[in-house]
């Protein structure tokens, strides 16, 4: 399996593994034939935690290809936050090192499905702050294939389609997108993690046909000083972004970058895609997600009138505002894992919703007017108020804490905090705690002192108010 080295950043090497559907295949088996060896079965769990490589995806769908349920851990968190999450899935083995995982790897090679019977169990934190796992459960081999082509036709994937793998695999997408990739015949260039000088080569020399990018992603990779004034990404024939509200300004960036009609959004969560939005559908309404996914029916539940929904106050005056609902198919379906009261608020039927706030137009296409409650999301990924406040609030010199997020041109939001301390407390003693405390997603970029926090008639903090309150509306 080749790799390119490209660099170095902060001293850890930034690889890039180049994968072909027969490599994968070769590899997917070895890895399914380890699990298998180790005695797990159809239904169990096992747990990775690990950067992204080539050897991480084989091994997750080798065992999703026997039915064996890969979770897929944040490598980014600290020890304690692990190990809670690895309490709260109970996995019949874990992966926590590269060691480990090359142990997978045996000559044997298992007999698999034609897909993946499961999807990789996802940790998010849903309409709350605690983690809840997203999982589907094991499919049919009917059920399988009809998730495989659904991916397949929303993006046209075809065989001759090198994919450019900068996300995380913690990340749904970049499995999601990697196993429709490999298992259509396609190949892969994987980043170990994004860095936007190597993903600058990897367009120039490995020239992808289809890549998936962040905001932030996007942002780093436009604004590097050694891109050419009039360089086009030409081998790009699909572009994808989402996982973060993209600032219009950006967005028109990267359209004149790729070929026309190479740049898509698309707006989705952990728990499922809501929708797709072409170029030529974002230009004619701009500061829309797309309509709904093949399959799926959006629809819109107003809100009640104490809802608040953005930073701009009430909208429970417009009834077309409200919750965002999708039906989706049966091969769609999901629920957190053990913890079927938040799967019954997630689903209404055949629909379900993660609690982000919108509105659709006459012809059917989503605005996003507010994301789901309090949350920040900073560089795409999801950081919620409650988590980082009770950790905030263990610290010395902490008596109050509000957490919320500030608008940055590069990350999107950056997490920002607001404390009431004890006598002598600083921002700078607040901040160097919080790095024991916190993964690095996590942590406050910028922490304000503050007298008082503003409480309502009800004794809770008044998230919404807190950047007037601190002057810096």
């Amino acid at each position: 399996m080749p790799s390119l080295a490209f660099g170095l950043v902060a001293t850890i090497p930034i690889r890039v593994d180049l994968l072909s559907s027969a490599e994968a295949e070769e590899r997917m088996g070895s890895a399914a034939a380890g699990l298998l060896g180790l005695g797990l079965g159809r239904g169990d769990r096992v747990a990775f935690w690990l950067s992204s490589s080539a050897d991480l995806l084989c091994a997750v769908l080798g065992a999703a290809r026997v039915g064996i349920i890969p979770v897929l851990l944040n490598a980014n968190l600290l020890l304690h936050e692990r190990d809670d999450l690895i309490v709260d899935c109970g996995p019949a083995h874990v992966v926590l090192d590269e060691h480990s995982l090359a142990d997978l790897f045996v000559e044997d090679r298992a007999p698999m499905s034609p897909y993946p019977l499961t999807r990789p169990m996802h940790y998010t934190s849903g309409t709350t702050g605690r983690a809840k796992g997203v999982t589907t459960g094991v499919w049919d081999e009917e059920t399988a294939q009809a998730v495989h082509d659904d991916e397949v036709a929303a993006w046209n994937i075809v065989a001759d389609d090198t994919h450019m793998v900068c996300s995380p695999m913690y990340h749904t997408v970049a499995i999601r997108l990697s196993a429709a990739t490999l298992l259509t015949g396609g190949s892969l260039a994987i980043l170990t993690r994004f860095d936007a000088p190597t993903a600058l080569d990897v367009l120039r020399t490995v020239r992808p046909t289809t890549a998936f990018l962040v905001p932030t992603h996007l942002h780093r990779l436009l604004a590097l000083p050694d891109l050419g004034d009039d360089e086009v990404f030409d081998s790009l024939r699909l572009l994808m972004h989402a996982g973060a509200p993209c600032p219009p300004v950006l967005k028109r960036q990267a359209i004149e970058r790729v070929p026309p009609g190479a740049l898509w959004e698309f707006y989705g969560a952990t728990e499922g895609q809501f929708t797709t939005c072409s170029t030529e559908d974002w230009r004619a309404r701009p500061g829309t997600v797309g309509r709904a996914r093949s399959g799926r029916t959006l629809f819109i539940e107003p809100l009640e009138d104490h809802e608040e929904t953005s930073d701009a106050g009430s909208v429970a005056q417009d009834p077309e505002v409200g919750t965002i609902w999708c039906r989706v198919p049966p091969f769609g379906n999901f629920e957190y894992f053990a913890n079927p009261a938040a799967t019954a608020l997630a689903w209404r039927g055949d629909a379900f919703s993660v609690g982000d706030i919108g509105w659709l137009d006459d012809d059917g296409y989503l605005y996003l007017t507010g994301r789901r409650s309090d949350l920040i999301i900073s560089g795409g990924v999801n950081v919620y108020p409650a988590e980082v406040e009770a950790a905030l609030c263990d610290l010395d010199d902490v008596d109050e804490a509000c957490v919320f997020g500030l608008d940055d041109s590069e990350w999107g939001q950056k997490v920002c905090a607001a404390i009431v301390g004890a006598p002598g407390a600083t921002a700078e003693g607040i901040m160097s705690q919080a790095r024991e405390v916190l993964a690095p997603f996590k942590r406050p970029k910028a922490v304000f002192l503050t007298a008082s926090l503003p409480i309502g008639p009800t004794g809770k903090v008044l998230r919404r108010q807190i950047v007037e309150h601190l002057g810096l509306a």
